[in-house]
Parts: C-alpha cells; structure tokens; sequence
C-alpha cells in the first residue's frame, strides 16, 4: 500500500512478463542537506593524550603570554593559542597560580610589626601584662577615692 501511494515507484516489466516495482532513491530533506552541507567535515580526533604541564612549565607559559600581550602586537587570545593552549586553559592556570602567590606573601602590616618588635613577642606580651596590671590598680584607686569621696557627700558614713 506504501507503494501504491508513493510517487517515486516505478513498475518495470522485465523480459519473462514480470512486473517488478522499484522505487527511486528518497530526496533528503530540505533542513537535512543544509545542514550536511554548513557543517564543515569532523575534524580527526587526536590519538594522543593530553598534554599535562608541571607548574614551572604553566609559570614559564604564563610568563611568555603575558609579556606578549604587553607588547601589544596581538591580542591575548592569538597569543595563548601560539603557546600551544586554549583560552580556558589560560585563565585556568592565571586564576590558579593566584591563591598560590598570595599564601606565600606576607602582608606588609605584619612585617613591620615583626621588625619593630626584633621577633620577642614573648618578652613583649610579657611587658604588657605588666603595664596592663599596673594600669588596672591605678584605675581602681581612683574609684576607690571617688567611690568614697561621694559617700562622704551622701551622708552614708
């Protein structure tokens, strides 16, 4: 019945009187072939694996591509893919070597303090305990006085 409603059949009498139906090969769709034809050819897998970079290798690569953004002859993303990486990989390595320079890195507050204290922060602490303890007795002398110096005007004595 497929065959009967198709307009691409073609009945064919052979040379022995047999009528034997073929059917024409079936156009493609439209939206098929268009999209056969603006799809460029897969490219071929690379039967390799990845390239896997030590960390002085990503500094070394790092380094390279900045300088030659600094430059200024070409943008960043021609310059990461002459290197030999993608964009992504790029931003992954500067994003990850970032935390890694600031763990090393003291701030510029703490170095101060240690050099102004000579690293005896033990015999510092120690000195002011000792002023802190010599301050509180004064502070409490003071409204000891106060204290009994308000009684005296309140008749409490």
């Amino acid at each position: 019945m497929d065959d009967e409603n198709d307009a691409s059949a073609v009945t064919v009498k052979t040379g022995d009187g047999i009528a034997v139906t073929k059917k024409s090969p079936r156009r493609k769709k439209a939206a098929e072939a268009g999209s056969t034809a603006s799809k460029p050819a897969p490219a071929e897998k690379p039967s390799t694996k990845r390239k896997t970079y030590s960390q002085s290798e990503r500094a070394e690569k790092l380094k390279l591509i900045s300088t030659k953004v600094a430059e200024g002859n070409s943008p960043l993303q021609e310059v990461v893919k002459s290197a030999g990486i993608s964009v992504q990989t790029y931003y992954q390595w500067k994003r990850s070597e970032k935390p890694a320079a600031k763990r090393n890195e003291v701030p510029a507050a703490r170095k101060v303090v240690k050099t102004a204290t000579g690293g005896n922060d033990l015999a510092e602490l120690v000195q002011l305990e000792a002023e802190n303890n010599r301050l509180r007795a004064l502070l409490a002398e003071k409204l000891r006085a106060e204290n009994l110096e308000l009684r005296k005007r309140l008749g409490l004595n």
